[in-house]
């Protein structure tokens, strides 16, 4: 029984060059993906590719008993086919070449392995110890704001003192030479007094 399924159309009036675009668009990937991919590409080649493709599913099915959802594109190429000589009629009686050129797709559909789907169903353990692991460094970042917060505190109680100080030094200076004042006036006003006495 072979292990792969082969479908190839032929004398398509679409250039290699064309074809290739698609073609390069699906190769490697699931048959499922590859239809996704050539029913919302918007080119001429993308209609003929998917019958292409369609054909080589039945045929891995029908004449091969292969599994239609193991089955990915391993081969897809375009080659050139014959080229239809055409004229055009140019000035002064010149006739210029058309070359109306046409491709041959071939493509070739694998299953895919055991060994290929193992290495998937290992990740989620991986995940699993990294999501237990997380909760562990919550923790050690949750005390670490406290450790802030205790010396913001202790900064501001520092600094509080420091502005009293300043504060009861200013208004001291301030009230002592109002006081001075006070009793130089008095002591005048005193002795004024006392020359009127008298002189009376």
């Amino acid at each position: 029984m072979q292990n792969y399924a082969k479908a190839e159309v032929k004398y398509v009036r679409i250039s290699p060059r064309k074809v290739k675009i698609v073609i390069d668009l699906i190769r490697g990937k699931s048959v499922g993906e590859a239809l996704a991919i050539l029913k919302l590409t918007p080119k001429a080649a993308s209609e003929v590719v998917e019958k292409l493709l369609l054909s080589a599913m039945a045929n891995a099915e029908n004449n091969h008993g292969m599994d239609v959802e193991k089955l990915y594109v391993a081969e897809i190429y375009s080659n050139a086919g014959p080229m239809l000589k055409r004229i055009r009629a140019r000035a002064q009686g010149r006739a210029f070449r058309i070359l109306k050129r046409t491709s041959h797709t071939t493509i070739v559909l694998k299953e895919r392995e055991a060994l290929e789907v193992a290495p998937k169903a290992a990740a989620p353990v991986e995940e699993a110890k990294v999501e237990e692991k997380k909760p562990a460094e919550k923790k050690t970042t949750a005390k670490k704001p406290a450790a802030k917060k205790a010396t913001a505190k202790k900064e501001t109680a520092e600094k509080k003192p420091a502005a009293k100080k300043t504060t009861t030094k200013k208004e001291t200076a301030e009230k002592k030479p109002a006081a001075k004042k006070t009793t130089t006036k008095k002591t005048t006003t005193k002795k004024a007094e006392a020359a009127k006495t008298e002189e009376a």
